[in-house]
């Protein structure tokens, strides 16, 4: 109990916008607080219900006691991206009442996920099997399709918070006769297929028999520089550690997976000086670990573990696009060590 509650990840969003309230975590949560554990949330909504998101996570760290942090924070939508500087408001507030709250990033405008997200909770009720069969149902497919171009807060779309559908790009397929569509917008197959984007992505959906890895594009470039600038927000990619090799170019993940890490350092700490490189460093390394309580990590310490990464601050840069993001980043030299860092040594 005590390893596994070392973090409590809520993650309530997507296709549970709707469900899950915050009572049914609070047995889960409170035990996690009785081992000092961390309350994580994908908030219920990145979007409209974006405050009320917030909000809920401050509520759940007050009451159980348990320190909590929002996992990669966004405004999702323009009509939602003036939203940013409330969070940051409750946040200072609540941790000005003493309250441990923190938030992780990634530096991108865009997030992925899959088609789901540009479609009810309702439809993909009972898993993809039963989701599949009602795309197929002309009834459903045609109340579908106004409700997806529907403005509305009661569950998130994140189809109309991309804006249009060109800012909806397809990503990855399970399907080998859709592959070949990996890297294309909504907007450019619905245009090849002369269908609606709607009816495009139901129909993809039912071909490929996943949810379609999908990227959206719904954030502001002036947010991802103020959530830089906050000293409570930590950088995590939200991806699996990839190589540009074998199974892994047979879709397009999130540049992220490549060159977050880098991107911070490159464009946001060298070329636009939105914070100092010593910053940026702890960003990536102590206060991260302080956070998940990851011991003897995170910091050059005597009796701390020697896990370095060597870089060139004046050349480090990310390479990773959304249109090629199979592209490690360069001026940097990994050295693991496992061994204790040791005033004297040198080196691993």
């Amino acid at each position: 109990m005590r390893k596994i509650l070392v973090a409590l990840i809520g993650y309530v969003t997507i296709a549970m916008t709707a469900c899950s309230p915050a009572t049914e975590y609070d047995v889960i949560i409170r035990n996690g607080t009785l081992y000092d554990g961390m309350y994580i949330s994908h908030l219920r909504s990145e979007g409209n219900q974006l405050l009320e998101g917030v909000d809920e996570l401050i509520t759940i760290a007050r009451e159980a006691e348990i320190r909590a942090e929002i996992y990669h924070l966004k405004a999702a939508g323009r009509a939602n991206w003036s939203k940013l500087e409330n969070v940051f408001e409750r946040v200072e507030a609540a941790r000005a009442e003493g309250l441990s709250i923190s938030a992780n990033i990634y530096t991108y405008v865009a997030g992925a996920t899959g088609l789901n997200a540009a479609m009810p909770p309702w439809v993909q009720e009972g898993g993809y099997d039963a989701w599949a069969e009602r795309l197929k149902n002309p009834v459903i497919r045609r109340r579908l399709k106004r409700e997806m171009s529907t403005p509305t807060d009661d569950w998130e779309n994140l189809y109309l918070a991309a804006g249009s559908a060109d800012k909806v790009l397809l990503v990855g397929f399970k399907n080998d006769a859709l592959k070949p569509l990996t890297g294309k917008t909504l907007a450019e197959v619905a245009v090849m297929r002369g269908k609606s984007p709607e009816e495009t992505a139901m129909d993809l959906v039912i071909e490929d028999g996943s949810r379609v890895a999908t990227v959206y594009f719904i954030m502001a470039e002036a947010n991802i520089r103020k959530k830089i600038a906050q000293p409570w927000v930590s950088l995590g990619s939200d991806a699996g550690s990839l190589a540009p090799e074998r199974v892994f170019l047979k879709s397009n993940p999130h540049p992220r997976a490549y060159g977050n890490f880098a991107r911070l350092l490159g464009k946001y700490v060298r070329e636009e000086k939105v914070i100092s490189l010593p910053e940026a460093i702890r960003r990536m390394t102590s206060l991260p670990a302080t956070n998940l309580k990851i011991e003897r990590r995170g910091m050059i310490k005597e009796g701390y573990f020697a896990d370095v990464v060597v870089f060139d601050p004046e050349s480090i840069q990310d390479h990773a696009t959304f249109a090629q993001p199979h592209q490690y980043s360069t001026g940097h030299w990994h050295a693991p060590c496992v061994r204790e860092w040791r005033s004297g040594s040198e080196g691993c």
